[in-house]
């Protein structure tokens, strides 16, 4: 189910520069949403009509409360970070398809990059099987100590600040990591070379795409990105990461 409706702040913090922690009390989405999975979030600007999808980073359903991490880049995301505990936010979802039930004798690769990682933190909590998360940065970290709550991981950054200097497929080349299955969200080129690499080494691999989007719903045809099979919906080689995604199975996506 989808809902569309007002969601109040809880709390909101600065984790470094640019990037924010916002805490939303609602009524039923958090009952709903799983790992992976995201919300549109709308601004009260009549010139700015369209929501800012933003993905799930932690789901308490107990408490019936989300959280998303999210980089102020633009209007919609300046106008989040200004919010304030009982602020009213205009939320519909939970959206699209989350990542899929697990194998628990599976060994499992939970890989983030950028604002990438933040999605990965419920699957990473929700994962009962063994599990190495591996974190790659540009520069600036964030949720380290929340990822190392929820079990072993690696870091790779740009610079060498922290981990390997390098990337995330550095850093499990380094370590001799072995995965059954790798779900990851990050850039597309990161993406692209996991991809490349679970198909090389027989690896399961789900990945979490991002795009531009509009309405949530797959009418539009805003998002869709290019696979290697014909969608039904559209008879031609494109999926709509708001509905068939934002998780897919790598091997149905067709990377630039």
């Amino acid at each position: 189910m989808k809902y569309k409706e007002k969601a109040i702040v809880i709390k909101q913090d600065q984790l470094v520069e640019g990037i924010y922690s916002i805490w939303l009390k609602t009524e039923n989405i958090a009952h709903e949403a799983v790992a992976g999975q995201f919300v549109n979030v709308y601004t009260p600007s009549a010139g700015h009509v369209l929501p800012r999808p933003i993905s799930l980073c932690e789901i308490d359903a107990a408490d019936n409360a989300i959280r998303l991490v999210y980089r102020v880049v633009g209007y919609g995301t300046e106008w989040m970070s200004r919010l304030y505990n009982g602020c009213g936010v205009e939320l519909f979802g939970p959206l699209g398809n989350g990542f899929p039930e697990h194998d628990e004798n599976k060994k499992a690769l939970v890989i983030g990059g950028g604002i990438g990682i933040p999605p990965m933190l419920q699957l990473m909590r929700d994962l009962r099987c063994p599990k190495t998360a591996v974190l790659g940065y540009k520069d600036e970290l964030f949720l380290m100590d929340e990822f190392a709550k929820a079990g072993s991981f690696y870091v790779s950054t740009e610079d060498g600040s922290a981990g390997i200097k390098g990337n995330v497929l550095d850093v499990i080349k380094a370590n001799e990591l072995e995965a059954d299955v790798i779900y990851a969200c990050g850039p597309t080129p990161m993406l692209k070379a996991l991809a490349e690499y679970a198909e090389a080494e027989n690896i399961e691999c789900y990945v979490s795409l991002e795009e531009r989007m509009a309405c949530g719903i797959g009418a539009c045809l805003a998002c869709v990105c290019k696979s290697r099979e014909k969608d039904e919906h559209t008879n031609v080689n494109n999926k709509r990461v708001c509905v068939e995604g934002p998780v897919f199975n790598a091997r149905e996506v067709a990377f630039k």
